[in-house]
């Protein structure tokens, strides 16, 4: 399996390269910017880019998005309930702000528990974890589990930006991660890796709510 974390960004986004080792086929999660460096890795091990996926739309996580998809030719996909995110004058003037390029419409909107293939012997699940945003998502793939902003290290997202929520951050993390095996590997979409069972014995935001 190939899974390859790249961090772009002024923000730090932890950008994922997932894929079939034997067939180089791969989904790229959360290209947040520096689309050179991202393509210059896929490039350079000749990856098949079929998919990008957003876990959300806030600026941070889609800046890159318009410079792969012209290179590569992928599909962009994005939960329903982001699509007015995407959209909205704030994200636009933070993309002009950090100097991007405008993310394109997705092709294909997912709704949560999606089955997408990639090759014979892997499959993201998608699990809808909103909350961060309306339409956030988590991807499980195997072992591992792509949080976007939903569940960090030791946090969880913010609830504070517009149509944030912290009921529903904390009630899609104890329904649809806290209920995963204790040994699957969270990979967020900021900072450092950590585990479904550790987060459930040490995280403050769920321990303590």
């Amino acid at each position: 399996m190939i899974n390859k974390r790249i961090v772009v960004g002024v923000y730090e986004v932890n950008c994922y390269i997932v894929g079939c080792k034997g067939h180089n086929k791969a989904v790229i999660i959360d290209p947040g910017d520096e689309g050179d460096k991202i393509l210059k890795y896929i490039e350079k091990e000749d990856i098949d880019v079929r998919y990008i996926i957003s876990t959300h739309a806030h600026a941070d996580h889609i800046g890159a998005i318009a410079d792969i998809k012209a290179r590569t030719g992928a599909s962009f996909l994005l939960h329903e309930d982001d699509v007015v995110i995407l959209n909205a004058i704030q994200t636009r003037d933070m993309i002009t702000y950090l100097g991007l390029k405008p993310s394109p419409q997705p092709d294909r909107l997912i709704k949560g528990d999606e089955i997408i293939e990639l090759c014979d012997d892997l499959f993201f699940k998608v699990l809808h974890t909103p909350g961060h945003t309306p339409g956030g998502i988590s991807l499980l793939v195997n072992n591992y589990v792509y949080t976007g902003d939903a569940l960090f290290a030791g946090s969880i997202g913010r609830t504070d930006f517009p149509m944030g929520s912290y009921p529903d951050i904390i009630d899609s993390i104890k329904t649809k991660l806290m209920t995963l095996d204790d040994n699957v590997r969270v990979l967020p979409g900021h900072g450092p890796d950590t585990t479904i069972g550790y987060e459930r014995k040490n995280n403050l935001y769920l321990t303590q709510s």
